[in-house]
This record gives structure tokens, sequence and C-alpha cells, in this order.
């Protein structure tokens, strides 16, 4: 039996574990980032303890196995964004969270000189650590969380990225291939600072750092790796439900005419790449579905644990005309309104905390109906199986739900956490333990879930679903009216 050591550095914790050529997860190691949020919109956490974090963990997680370690993968949250000094190694400032927002007037800014970023995407990120740092451009380099890992593995030898981290930084040409010296001139970087662009598996270098200095074989984006974790090679659809959520597909070989998104509200992403072959994908954005189950249970005190939320929802056998529309951070895919607030809808004096729940995991599967949608409209390939993971995908009723507003089964994932599966997968294939073809038939879902729900039944309820988006929508004029 060969491992493969996996790194997920997530939004908010490092997980390590290994992965074997059957796709079997073990030895998981995890422990909590430490995210700061000085000022509304901000969100910030330490390179030096992801750093440390993913050393030690790794360092215990490869204690664990008699068997040969055969590679390294590292899957990572994409935009997430920090600068470093190559002569000490170590970053200069804070690491900006994907989720930060404070280059927002740069990116409008920049829409006069004809650049589209968002706030979410590394460029502006970078551009805002260069001028808080003080230093000239070509004395630093700017690396995303693989980039940063990598750097840290290989004992300060390698600054890579691959094609899935580099493609969402807004900085490349819209094959992905390489950085975009007309963009790096408007945002003012330095073509110095970025990491050379590399193939998602293949050698990467040596883990220096680590006992018997393995080799590092893959380095993916977290949601391209879970598609790789539910075995989405060349057909497939996911979602992954955590903070918020992600949809994704694979569109095949033909790059896009531009790095911007397409009129359906989703937008190309890389899947992966390899032997110098990108496959590319499309993704949604759901902006608030397990994050509005924490909001209920922190600030509503509706139940004492986001878990909870299944029991007590279950306990009444509708939402007695309550409905919620998850848009605690605006609407995403398929609107992008960012004015666009939550809200409960058809609340009366006989709605009780349990009608609250329901509605809640209600209006989530419906901003999953929504994303698949939008892929519908995007991709002509039809959706035969809906794939899921994340942390919602533990709850049953929330599980029906969803596949009674899309109409499609639900595939439960056997790892609830895809993307390890998948960084560790992907590592195997660049070490030639295992093949793509091989991953693709290693799915065997933990469950599931037909669809109960009448044709005519979901129409009507898709129908009023509309009906309560556009009353949540443009809440705030000014902020609908910004568009990245």
């Amino acid at each position: 039996m060969v491992d493969a050591l996996a790194i997920d550095v997530g939004t908010s914790s490092v997980r390590t574990a290994l992965v074997d050529e059957r796709g079997t997860v073990r030895a998981v190691r995890q422990a909590p980032l430490t995210i700061r949020t000085p000022q509304g919109g901000e969100v910030e956490l330490d390179g030096d303890e992801i750093a440390r974090l993913v050393v030690d963990l790794s360092r215990d997680t490869l204690a664990t196995t008699p068997n040969p370690v055969a590679a390294v993968g590292v899957s990572n949250q994409r935009a997430s964004t920090l600068i470093f000094d190559p002569t000490t190694g170590r970053p200069i400032g804070p690491v900006l969270g994907w989720q930060d927002l404070r280059t927002v007037l740069d990116c409008l800014v920049l829409q006069g000189s004809g650049l589209r970023l968002a706030p979410n995407q590394p460029a502006t990120k970078a551009a805002w650590l260069l001028t808080a740092s003080g230093r000239r451009a070509e004395d630093v380099r700017m690396a995303t969380i693989e980039t940063w890992v990598e750097y840290v593995l290989s004992g300060g030898v390698a600054h890579v990225t691959d094609h899935s981290n580099a493609a969402i930084t807004g900085l490349v040409t819209s094959d992905a291939r390489a950085w975009d010296p007309d963009v790096l001139d408007v945002v003012g970087l330095h073509p110095a600072m970025l990491a050379q662009i590399v193939d998602s598996a293949g050698d990467h270098g040596v883990a220096r750092v680590l006992p018997g200095s393995p080799t590092i074989r893959a380095l993916i984006g977290d949601q391209p790796a879970s598609m790789l974790g539910q075995s989405i090679v060349e057909h497939g659809t996911k979602i992954t439900f955590g903070t918020g959520a992600m949809i994704n597909t694979v569109t095949g070989s033909s790059p896009p005419p531009a790095m911007t998104r397409f009129d359906s509200g989703c937008f190309p992403i890389v899947a992966r790449s390899m032997g110098g072959e990108i496959v590319w994908g499309a993704e949604g954005i759901v902006l608030s579905a397990g994050g509005a189950l924490d909001w209920l249970r922190d600030e509503w005190s509706l139940v004492a644990a986001t878990p909870d939320i299944e029991a007590l929802a279950a306990s009444v056998p509708s939402s007695d005309g309550v409905w919620f529309v998850p848009a605690l951070n605006g609407l995403g895919t398929p609107w992008w309104d960012f004015g666009a607030r939550a809200a409960f809808f058809g609340l009366t004096r006989g709605s009780t905390r349990a009608h609250l729940a329901r509605a809640a995991l209600e209006g989530i599967a419906h901003r999953g109906a929504d994303l698949v949608a939008a892929v519908v409209a995007h991709s002509p390939d039809p959706i035969t199986e809906l794939r899921v993971d994340g942390g919602m995908s533990d709850n049953d009723l929330f599980l029906q739900m969803l596949a009674d507003v899309t109409g499609l089964p639900i595939a439960v994932s056997p790892e609830r956490e895809a993307t390890t599966r998948g960084a560790g997968l992907l590592a195997l294939v660049g070490a030639g333990e295992i093949d793509l073809e091989h991953v693709a038939t290693m799915w065997r879902p933990r469950r599931v879930v037909a669809p109960r729900l009448d044709d005519d039944a979901r129409a009507r309820s898709r129908a009023t679903w509309s009906e309560m988006i556009e009353r949540a929508r443009r809440t705030i004029p000014e902020l609908s009216a910004v568009s990245f």
C-alpha cells in the first residue's frame, strides 16, 4: 500500500491526512486557524501560523504510517494572499483572507482603466499589501496559500503556483498559462513578485522539512480538489455546502474567451492541469449557506449547536408559509447582487423556532437549485446526478429538500471533506501510482437521496422562491448597483 500526504489549508483550519490509492482517508489531523477582523469587511490570517501548523500536523500524520509516502498534495483556499521577504523567508504583514473586502474601492477605481477585478481576487490584495509594506515590488514575493505552503515545505527553494490557483488571481492571460504584463502594470505589481505557473500534477520539488523528504506532486485549489475527491474527472457536477456553497462542473479543454463571469452567473475556473494540458470548469457561488445556520445559532440562539437545526426543523411537517432568503452577504450566482439582504417572509404570530429552522434549510436548498439552474444554462451537458460534500452533507433533511427542489438524485460524498481526498489522489496521480481514469471509477457515494416532490409541486415551489428572491434583492440599492 502506498500513501500520499494530503495538506488542506481551508478557510478556518489546516487539515492533514494520508490518502491511499483506493481513496481511503486516514490519520487525519486538524487545527483551527486564528482569524482576525480588525474592522468590518477585513479578514486577516497569520502566515507564520499557517506555516507552523502545516509542518507540525504533517509530521504528526506521517508518524502514523509504516507505508512509504509516495507524494505530497496541497489544496487550499484559493484567493487568500500574502507577500513575503525572499531573504528572510518571513511574511510581510498579514495574510488577507479571501473574504477580505478592503480593496473594494480599488476595484471600482480600476474599472475606470478597463480592468474588471473583484475584491476577493488576489490581484488587488497583493497590491494593497505591497503598498502597506513600503517595500520595492521587486524585493518581495507574492503568494497564495499553496505557493506559501510549497515555499515552506521546500525550505525556501520553490516559488510556484498551479493553473487552478493562478486562474482566479485576476492576473493571468485568458488561457491561464502566463501572467498578463498589461494587468500587472495597471495594478502596480512587478513580474519578479510572481510565482512560476506549473501544472497541478507533476514534480514540484522536495518537501525538505518533512521526514523522508517526500516529493510534492500536486498543487490544486480547494474546489477543483473537491471535484477530484468526488471522482469528477471528465463529467459530473458537485456542490460543496460549507460556510458558503460552491457548484463546480467540468467544461473541457477549450479556454474561455475571457476570464470574466458568464451570462449564467458562473465563471471560468481551471479544474486541473497535467502534462501541459489544462482542463477547464465552471463555478457558481452561494455566499451564505452553512454560515446562515451558524448565524441563527449564534445571534438568534435558535439552537445550541448547528447540527441541532435538523432535528428542530424536522419537528414540524412544513415551514407553514415561512420563507428565508440566505443573503447575509448579498446574493452570488446568478444575480451577483451585493445589496440584497437576508430576510424571513411570511412570519405570523404562530411561527415557531421550528418553522424558522425549516425555512432556513429550505432557503439554502433553493439556493442550491439556483446554482444547478445556472450550470444547466451554461453547460450543454445534462446533470443526471448532483454530488455533494461539506458540513451540510451530514444533514439528511436538507439533502431531501435539495433533491426535491432540484429534481435530481443527490449522491453524498463518502468523505465529508472531499478536498483532502482530492489533493491526496492527485498527488498519487502525479507520482504515477494511479491514473485519472482510476480516480473516475472510485465513486462510491455514502448514500443517494431521490427526489420525492412531483414536477408540479416543484414548479410551484420554485416560482414562489423566485418571488422571495425579488423581494430580498436591491435592499441596499447603492450596493446593488456595484458590479465586479
